[in-house]
């Protein structure tokens, strides 16, 4: 697909490292910006200049946007001088921001109204993985569509995911986002925990990426054999002993006055659990619960054993 004519909108932090691996992969782009004084770097590299989304989709077969969210998205499609008002039968618009799955759908329907698809493709690595090109990319729309874009989406990602129909690669990376953060919030409780109750926080940080969490085993192992299973008994490690552990943790944090808030909906999740009589199962049977206020929900993987 080197023959193509690539646009690209956007150049912040994100869009301007990604863009600027297109080009290196030696594809011919053309670029737009709210500023152009970030289309710069992309310029020097050999990419041109258009003034408007309109201008550029007029002259492009595969269109990607990178932008800050769901305002910003249906501004430069569907506003005034935007990518529909240009774009031809046949051509692709690919939206990398992290946005709304509804509003990308509805999208998907008005631009298949001038034959034009559209494809959901946000990233996850940060401006480092941006411009180095090691970034996640969830992609949702035609799984044939994916398929011919695949090596664009290579020459900028190293991790790159057919999620589904459209809108599911935006699904894919709210839960991230949501994970992530989640994460980055309780590992503050026991950051500030460890280092109030005495612990240099070298030692600390050193001691939790050594433990089974800092060595990305919930994914990678613990899950795969347990709760994405539904395989609870016989336990890896006791729901009574887990509960156990948190509820020493919780203990030296009231002892500390250190607020623990995710650690302690930890906690209480464990007890609902063992009140069902659950005590003698895997721990991670407590994650059931959330499956049932979820509607019933089950989140399995079949074992490829």
């Amino acid at each position: 697909m080197d023959h193509l004519n690539i646009g690209f909108i956007g150049l912040g932090n994100m869009g301007g490292g990604m863009c600027l691996n297109i080009i290196r992969a030696g594809y011919k782009v053309i670029v737009h910006d709210i500023n152009k004084e970030a289309a710069l770097p992309a310029l020097e590299m050999g990419a041109t200049w258009e003034d408007s989304p309109k201008e550029l989709s007029q002259k492009c077969d595969v269109i990607f946007t990178s932008l800050p969210g769901p305002k910003e998205v249906e501004a430069v499609s569907i506003g005034e001088e935007g990518i529909f008002d240009g774009i031809t039968e046949g051509a692709i618009w690919v939206d990398l921001s992290t946005s709304s799955p509804k509003l990308i759908q509805t999208l998907h329907e008005t631009f298949a109204s001038k034959g034009a698809k559209v494809m959901d493709a946000p990233v996850s690595g940060g401006v480092t993985g941006a411009d180095i090109g090691r970034l996640a990319i969830m992609v949702g729309g035609e799984e044939e569509t994916f398929t011919s874009l695949k090596p664009i989406f290579e020459s900028f990602g190293d991790r790159v995911t057919y999620t589904g129909t459209i809108g599911t690669g935006t699904i894919c990376k709210l839960m991230n986002n949501a994970f992530q953060y989640g994460m980055e919030t309780l590992l503050s409780e026991s950051l500030t925990l460890g280092v109030k109750a005495g612990v240099d926080t070298e030692k600390l940080v050193e001691c939790l990426r050594n433990g089974s969490g800092g060595r990305g085993n919930i994914l990678n192992v613990t899950f795969p054999q347990t709760y994405f299973q539904g395989k609870f008994d016989p336990p890896r490690f006791k729901l009574t002993g887990a509960q156990k552990d948190v509820s020493l943790a919780l203990a030296l944090a009231r002892e500390h006055d250190v607020p623990m808030a995710s650690a302690t909906h930890t906690y209480n999740e464990m007890t609902s659990a063992i009140n069902r009589g659950w005590g003698n199962l895997d721990s991670r049977v407590s994650l059931l619960l959330q499956e049932e206020r979820a509607g019933n929900i089950e989140v399995r993987i079949d074992s490829k054993d």
